[in-house]
């Protein structure tokens, strides 16, 4: 199969300013998701899609450089992951190079154990999922049968739909949430509009490195965790 690995990298941040190419640790954000890719053996491809120069020559330095600049109208904060990766896939056919999947790796959640990445494809392949995320379990008190959402006359109804409340933790099922690190989709889902399609495999993460930089709150947290390294 396959399959490329693209990491998206736009220069807009405003959480953190310059996240991307910013120091954390010893090396910049984006370098330790281009390191573990890098690692893969099943990743045909690794692809670094960014708006901004100063990102797209730290991509080269550090052996990703992009093959194209992604169309400012792509970078906003309105920009979906969909719309990048439909990009992405739309310059490599008009190149006649075609991929069976996208394996997308965020910058955002720099910290991947080694061979998770190979680990999630395997699984991916054996599954013949439309797309599989790696996850978190959610912690049961946020459990979404134990959740509620306000209705129109702003009362309380239950998140799922159901009309009773689960009344013993030991009777929820298991509810998980994506962690921002894998995402991977077949083309031809990717092509019908979906991130996701119909059949979602998943892929437990390790929760001691898990982070989601978008607030400096994320970045301090990061540095914890790279100091532990």
């Amino acid at each position: 199969m396959k399959i490329l690995g693209l990491i998206p990298a736009r220069g807009g941040s405003k959480g953190v300013p310059k996240k991307n190419i910013k120091l954390l640790g010893k090396k910049p954000l984006i370098e330790y998701t281009i390191d573990s890719a890098k690692e893969s053996t099943l990743l045909t491809q690794i692809v670094v899609s960014t708006d901004h120069e100063e990102i797209a020559i730290a991509a080269e330095i550090y052996g990703c450089k992009p093959p194209f600049i992604r169309p400012a109208e792509l970078a906003e904060d309105t920009s979906t992951s969909l719309e990048v990766v439909q990009h992405a896939i739309g310059f490599f056919e008009s190149q006649n190079i075609f991929f069976d999947a996208v394996c997308l790796l965020q910058p955002t959640s720099p910290f991947r154990e080694k061979g998770c990445i190979d680990k999630a494809i395997t699984q991916f392949i054996h599954t013949q999922a439309d797309c599989l995320v790696s996850v978190l379990p959610i912690p049961l008190e946020y459990n979404p049968h134990w959740a509620f959402e306000e209705t129109e006359n702003g009362l309380l109804k239950i998140a799922t739909g159901e009309t009773t409340i689960i009344p013993r933790r030991q009777a929820l099922p298991k509810a998980f949430h994506r962690d921002g690190s894998i995402y991977i989709t077949k083309t031809e889902v990717i092509k019908n509009g979906s991130l996701y399609g119909n059949k979602i495999a998943y892929m437990e993460s390790n929760p001691e490195f898990h982070v989601n930089i978008d607030t400096m709150e994320d970045w301090e947290k990061a540095e914890k965790i790279v100091n532990k390294l």
